[in-house]
């Protein structure tokens, strides 16, 4: 097992605790629950980063959450559900065929859509996965699939942490956000996401305790968009709380 591995299972805080895997992936425990959320960690051409976990030996995932179908890394999660036997992997609705035919059995899905709720339990814990609409770059919808591009809300007790998936912004997503009471938004920013600025005025309009930049740095030309992020909430927005990960860095929601 390797020492981030060891690290994970030993983990054990009264508030959440995040890891960063690089691009838009996290893994999110709470106690003895260990989520995670847009894994990539298999070989690809143009990874800059070395991944920080070989999939073949996580074995621990209780629910692997993936925000849309170009972000199911079939190469991640196959052996990730091969090692971790009860795992379910959450994805939209519209991308369960997709998901099978990359080899994934639909017993081991959970699928859902906008406004929908998935309920975890375990060790006499409970988790709440809620769904809301992510724009890529607009609003997708249809009657058969629901939203293509979802963004998750997980809530343990009273700590919400909201992962945007692939974002851009658009009417109405702080008003869907703002009764979550977010203490944790982890936003991509760059290309068809979230610009810098709007990141941080998404923040601010739901009331976030700390927001959190993801989507950059991981596979191709490096955009600066940590450095950007960085400047603009040190110049313009002082009284945001932030964190900036490394690939493969712990951090523990502080408790106020």
């Amino acid at each position: 097992m390797s020492a981030l591995l060891a690290e994970i299972d030993q983990t054990i805080t009264p508030t959440p605790t995040l890891w960063w895997l690089g691009q838009s992936g996290f893994i999110v425990r709470f106690a003895t629950i260990t989520f995670y959320i847009d894994p990539c960690l298999s070989a690809h051409p143009h990874r800059r980063v070395p991944a920080p976990l070989d999939p073949a030996e996580i074995r621990h995932a209780d629910m692997i959450l993936a925000t849309h179908a170009g972000h199911l890394d079939a190469a991640t999660l196959l052996p990730m559900l091969e090692k971790s036997k009860t795992a379910k992997l959450v994805l939209p609705k519209s991308s369960s065929d997709f998901a099978h035919a990359a080899g994934i059995p639909y017993a081991r899905m959970t699928t859902t859509d906008s406004d929908l709720r998935v309920e975890y339990f375990k060790d006499n814990l409970y988790g709440r996965i809620y769904a809301v609409p992510s724009a890529h770059p607009q609003l997708d919808w249809s009657a058969s699939g629901g939203y293509p591009y979802l963004g998750y809300l997980i809530r343990f007790g009273r700590w919400t942490i909201y992962h945007a998936g692939d974002c851009a912004l658009y009417s109405g997503l702080a008003d869907r956000l703002r009764p979550f009471n977010v203490n944790v938004a982890l936003l991509p920013v760059g290309g068809k996401n979230f610009s810098v600025a709007e990141a941080a005025q998404l923040a601010s309009d739901i009331g976030a305790g700390w927001v959190v930049p993801m989507h950059y740095g991981t596979f191709g030309k490096d955009g600066g968009e940590e450095n950007d992020f960085i400047a603009h909430m040190l110049g313009h927005r002082p009284e945001q709380q932030f964190k900036v990960f490394k690939v493969g860095e712990r951090w523990t929601v502080p408790e106020d």
